[in-house]
């Protein structure tokens, strides 16, 4: 079973608190720090899920959200934006770019992991359901 998310963040204490309640949860944790090297890395561990910052240096959260999107291989990889973009119409706007999702930052440790299975394919997320 593929349990890999992917984490594109380049705050190194967000991606540790993601990446410790994910790991928790029973998830393993891929986590790239900037968008490009986040592509690359989707592309090669085809991840069940991608969370996405849209903050991010060299490519910003939508255009990494958009890049991904071209990929065919990535289809049944829901990408979630994890974000600090709250203002009205950042939502819709990550969302037209290609994300399936949007969690605001800061997150909330004791909904996070299920806030993120909730986006999975249901047979995956059954498997981590809390």
């Amino acid at each position: 079973m593929n349990n890999r998310l992917l984490i594109i963040e380049d705050n190194e204490q967000n991606m540790y608190l993601m990446r410790f309640l994910l790991e928790k949860s029973g998830f393993a944790v891929i986590g790239a720090e900037n968008g490009r090297k986040g592509i690359e890395m989707a592309l090669q561990c085809k991840p069940l899920a991608i969370l996405l910052d849209i903050q991010l240096p060299e490519m910003n959260g939508y255009e990494v959200a958009a890049e991904l999107k071209k990929h065919r291989d990535l289809d049944e990889a829901p990408i979630i934006a994890v974000t600090s973009y709250a203002m009205v119409g950042d939502r819709e706007q990550i969302l037209a770019a290609g994300a399936t999702g949007y969690i605001e930052k800061p997150i909330n440790p004791e909904t996070f992991v299920a806030e993120i299975i909730e986006y999975l394919p249901k047979k995956q997320g059954a498997d981590h359901a809390a």
